[in-house]
């Protein structure tokens, strides 16, 4: 794992998690625990309205937790009830944060390619519809990140399991002088979130 993104994972703090939202998170370890004493794929589909912000946020910080932790077969993907593009905002969030950005399409939905392992393949973030190619559409679990998506789509097909653990979105403060430090915070907040929920499989 690059030293930069080691240095940002040592540097969460997983007690500052309340006790109530350690209540959503442990539903989501015990998911993953299941599947790996079943030696089973984990699939994990973070999902928003606009897979623009929070769901990218989710889907790249748990992919590194799980192999920061060394939990086995564990894929994670993003989408959204609609699609938009992966805000640059929170791009330059993930390069504060000391992963390797690099942007490999244009247009108004460019693919971005996020590398925090010299060994492992970057994730790929792009706005996407939650059962658009390449996420899963059986076998996996639903993680709700914004009361938006929670609230309009009840019911995600093909989904074994549904977990809402929603975030405040970080657009409040676009084009504010609190931008970057607002995202910032959304980042390293679910990036300790992810931590936590994988650090408790591994128990």
């Amino acid at each position: 794992m690059y030293p930069s993104v080691l240095n940002y994972i040592k540097s969460l703090d997983l007690s500052t998690i309340p006790a109530e939202r350690r209540a959503a998170l442990d539903q989501l370890t015990d998911y993953v625990r299941e599947k790996v004493g079943k030696e089973e794929p984990v699939r994990l589909t973070y999902i928003c309205t606009h897979n623009s912000r929070r769901s990218h946020l989710g889907q790249v910080w748990a992919q590194v937790a799980a192999i920061y932790h060394d939990i086995p077969g564990v894929t994670t993907y993003s989408g959204g009830t609609e699609t938009t593009a992966c805000n640059p905002r929170t791009i330059a969030a993930f390069e504060r944060a000391g992963l390797q950005v690099s942007q490999t399409t244009e247009g108004d939905n460019p693919v971005y390619h996020l590398a925090y392992n010299e060994a492992l393949p970057p994730v790929v973030a792009f706005s996407k519809v939650y059962d658009q190619e390449p996420n899963p559409t059986v076998g996996f679990a639903a993680i709700m990140t914004c009361s938006h998506a929670e609230e309009n789509c009840p019911y995600i097909p093909g989904a074994e399991r549904r977990l809402s653990i929603t975030y405040t979105d970080p657009k409040e403060a676009d084009d504010t002088p609190a931008e970057a430090a607002t995202y910032d915070e959304r980042c390293r907040q679910i990036a300790t979130e992810m931590m936590y929920v994988f650090a408790g499989v591994s128990k």
